[in-house]
């Protein structure tokens, strides 16, 4: 699993605030702890203090007290350890306290009838020897209380910090999320750079390595597209070569078997022309990085009459009943020649693959969000496991007897993905799961009205 770096540096951050709060919080609360009970021996020294100056003053005062204020945790009692003295009836208080007479003076923690007393021994001058005594339970509890005090802040500091942390990383980390969304969103053949303006320094390395590599692919993508393409033209010379002395020879008479291989070396070469065609169609399409202008449009229905012209002659060789359904027309924002491309190529391949007597049926339809190009066809289909695998370069579908070099999808492809529009195939007839319909998704368009039907075929 590869750990998330904001999850990590949250974790971090919220652990070691969290560990740094819990340390200055014990310290702070044992500080506090011992400080309420040094203040609270001092508090048994003044009141015996107090006692000392009493008795001087007023020699023979009765010295066994017992202070009570609001608080069950302020409760002190004074004691004369040379007799229980005069007490006033206290019930339930447990007095006089069985303190033994022979304590020596001094500050200690005694045990008193199954309780735990602080007591403080200390002789008069006249040699009166009194306790000053506070039940230890009631201390602790000041002492924890007075302690919980001073570290409240602590906590309520580290909670605040653990919220600003929740907070603050991931805004922190939203360059990073928006320069990671940027370059998934992007197509396949854009390797334009990574803008590195407001890309933090740490991350401003990885972002020009990227960039280096995206120049080091588009070079290498550059030069096979150039290769395709010369090659594409290098041929083009010594087929037209072969092409006429083909022609020639047709002139000249032949046995029948001659004619017979004649007729098989102009088919090589019809097919040959035609590959290379379509190499070059493919070359161009993927060198060109940018659709049109926004300002270019062109005609579906003018499109449809281009494509309709140039192979009506090879629909009527293959018996093909091909047309255009529906008077609608719209305009979509590409070159002409990209959307003629993507038509042709589709309509050639519904003739190729429709058998005799079939129909290739061309439609356009505009939604609210896109103008749809559709071509259908009567012919076997595509099986649902091999529609993706289609658009790739030189692929047929297995079991395909027809003449053709597998480019046609891939240029339309290619165009599609360059203009921003969406390919998508399915079947013409789904009741019976037969015939193709390809659909593409053309950007938005400026509605036209309606036209005349071009008529079918």
């Amino acid at each position: 699993m590869n750990p998330s770096l904001q999850r990590r540096l949250s974790r971090a951050l919220l652990f070691s605030i969290a560990g740094v709060a819990l340390v200055a919080g014990v310290f702070s609360f044992m500080a506090a702890y011992d400080e309420a009970r040094e203040l609270q021996d001092d508090v048994l020294h003044r009141m015996a203090q107090l006692v000392e100056r009493v008795q001087e003053r007023t020699p023979g005062a009765a010295l066994n007290l017992h202070v009570q204020g609001e608080e069950d945790d302020t409760r002190v009692t004074i004691q004369t350890l040379d007799g229980a003295g005069a007490w006033e009836a206290q019930p339930g208080r447990g007095l006089p306290l069985a303190l033994p007479t022979a304590l020596g003076d001094g500050l200690r923690t005694m045990a008193i009838d199954g309780a735990t007393f602080r007591v403080l021994v200390r002789t008069t001058a006249s040699g009166t020897r009194f306790a000053v005594v506070q039940d230890l339970r009631l201390r602790r509890e000041l002492a924890r209380y007075g302690a919980l005090r001073a570290v409240l802040p602590f906590l309520v500091l580290m909670a605040i910090l653990l919220l600003l942390v929740a907070r603050l990383v991931r805004p922190l980390f939203g360059p990073v999320t928006r320069l990671a969304q940027e370059v998934n969103e992007r197509g396949e053949s854009d390797l334009h750079p990574i803008a590195e303006a407001g890309v933090p320094s740490e991350v401003q390395p990885f972002v020009s390595a990227i960039n280096r590599l995206l120049e080091r692919v588009g070079q290498s993508v550059r030069a096979q597209q150039r290769f395709v393409a010369d090659a594409a033209h290098e041929l083009r010379s010594p087929l037209a070569a072969l092409s006429l002395q083909a022609e020639r020879l047709a002139q000249v008479e032949l046995p029948q078997a001659g004619r017979e291989r004649l007729v098989a070396l102009r088919c090589g070469i019809d097919r040959a022309r035609q590959l290379i065609d379509q190499l070059l169609a493919l070359a161009r399409a993927q060198a060109q990085a940018v659709p049109a202008p926004a300002d270019a449009s062109v005609s579906v229905q003018a499109v449809f009459r281009r494509v309709l012209e140039d192979l009506m002659p090879l629909a009527e060789t293959r018996q093909i009943d091909i047309g255009v359904v529906g008077a609608e027309d719209a305009e979509v924002a590409a070159a002409e020649l990209d959307v003629f491309t993507i038509v042709r190529n589709l309509a050639d391949n519904a003739i190729r693959y429709t058998p005799a007597g079939g129909r290739v049926d061309l439609a356009v339809r505009t939604t609210a969000s896109a103008v749809e190009i559709r071509v259908s066809d009567s012919g076997p289909g595509i099986a649902l496991a091999e529609r993706e695998r289609v658009f790739d370069p030189f692929y047929r579908a297995a079991g395909s007897d027809q003449v053709g070099s597998g480019l046609g999808l891939s240029i339309v492809r290619a165009i599609a993905t360059r203009l921003g529009a969406r390919v998508a195939l399915d079947a013409a007839d789904a009741e019976h799961g037969t015939g193709l319909r390809v659909t593409v998704a053309l950007a938005a368009p400026t509605h036209r009205g309606v036209m005349g039907a071009l008529g079918a075929g």
